[in-house]
């Protein structure tokens, strides 16, 4: 794809501003995301660590991350390592990063070979009682595959009994939450080429062809313009397929009559937009088709009107159940008594709004 080139100050700042949330004689390692096997020999896509990413600027596999604020010498505060240069691995898969231009990208002066680590990590863990390891927080996410944060932890406490141990989703989640200008120039990115893939398939989707042929348009369009997919699969689901809210076969017709279901985004250097969309398969909407398409606008620009800065996700999620219990209401779907109560779905309300609103890019 095409390669986008992100200024190193952005990665520099982001590192200061973690650094100046970690508490006095302390360290982080942040590690890259594993290559996953597939079958036989293969492997599965890499998709960069998000944290990792941030923080540096870098891509490739098997790198790591080494954050010593109080460090006395001042080249040892930020160190990347990456992997050794191997002439084998080379032939098969072309270049990875020198020293050099992994030290242009991030920003980060002292740029080592992997094979350094452990001797700087046991130098590090010598120096400071307190260290930071990343995990993946999330509250869907049950970390069921080993991964190579996990992997470390347990090395670190392995070798490293006695040191204080810290999270550092909290630090970090905190600060990526709010996005700086180049971020939200690299999402208005995504989204933009997003509505031209949109737009592709306006012209493109009738009674009859398939869900993965749409998939086919979008995906032409985002790489036509040097980019893929989100980071998540898209979910092109007509009819009664669309009633699932991860469905990602994509393999069925578009009938008419039916309603085609969007979740799709285009990624543009590891920020994703992400779209929902509905259109009728055959161009016009049946009248009650329109009633609810259009209930659920108004739910959406009520919701919108409502946010503004102060407001948690937990209030936007309120406001919202309370206008899509009142559409439910005057669609005749719900009795008044099934949504009395919106912060304790019932039954009813789950069955027409099983989800909730909105979440972050």
């Amino acid at each position: 794809m095409k390669k986008i080139s992100i200024e190193s100050s952005f990665f520099t700042e982001n590192r200061k501003k973690l650094s100046a949330l970690m508490m006095a004689d302390s360290a982080a390692v942040i590690n890259s995301n594993d290559i996953l096997p597939s079958n036989a020999d293969g492997t599965v896509k890499f998709i960069q660590n998000s944290d990792l990413f941030y923080l540096t600027g870098i891509e490739q596999e098997e790198t790591i991350l080494m954050l010593n604020p109080g460090s006395r010498n001042e080249d040892l505060r930020e160190v990347l390592f990456i992997r050794d240069y191997n002439q084998d691995l080379e032939v098969w898969e072309g270049k990875k990063l020198s020293p050099a231009v992994a030290s242009e990208i991030s920003g980060i002066k002292t740029v080592y070979e992997l094979s350094r680590f452990e001797d700087a990590l046991h130098d590090t863990m010598c120096s400071v009682t307190n260290i930071y390891l990343n995990t993946n927080d999330h509250d869907r996410s049950k970390n069921e595959v080993e991964s190579r944060d996990l992997r470390f932890i347990n090395y670190c406490k392995k070798y490293y009994p006695l040191h204080s141990y810290h999270r550092l989703s909290p630090l970090i989640y905190g600060l990526r939450t709010i996005k700086s200008k180049t971020e939200i120039d690299l999402l208005q990115k995504a989204c933009d080429i997003t509505g031209d893939g949109f737009r592709r398939l306006l012209k493109f989707v009738k009674p009859g062809v398939m869900e993965y042929e749409v998939q086919a348009e979008l995906a032409h369009e985002f790489i036509k313009q040097g980019t893929g997919f989100a980071d998540y699969e898209p979910i092109i689901a007509s009819g009664e397929n669309a009633c699932f809210l991860h469905y990602i076969k994509n393999d069925d017709p578009c009938n008419d009559g039916d309603i085609l279901l969007l979740d799709i985004a285009a990624g543009w250097a590891n920020y994703n937009a992400d779209m929902t969309r509905s259109i009728p398969v055959n161009g016009k909407f049946t009248g009650r088709q329109k009633d609810v398409y259009n209930a659920v606008l108004r739910a959406m620009r009520g919701t919108i009107k409502e946010m503004k800065p102060g407001l948690s996700v937990r209030d936007i999620i309120m406001i919202t159940r309370e206008l899509i219990a009142k559409e439910l209401v005057d669609l005749k779907l719900v009795k008044p008594s099934d949504v009395k109560d919106v912060k304790q779905k019932s039954a009813e309300f789950k069955k027409y709004y099983p989800h909730d609103v909105s979440h972050f890019l």
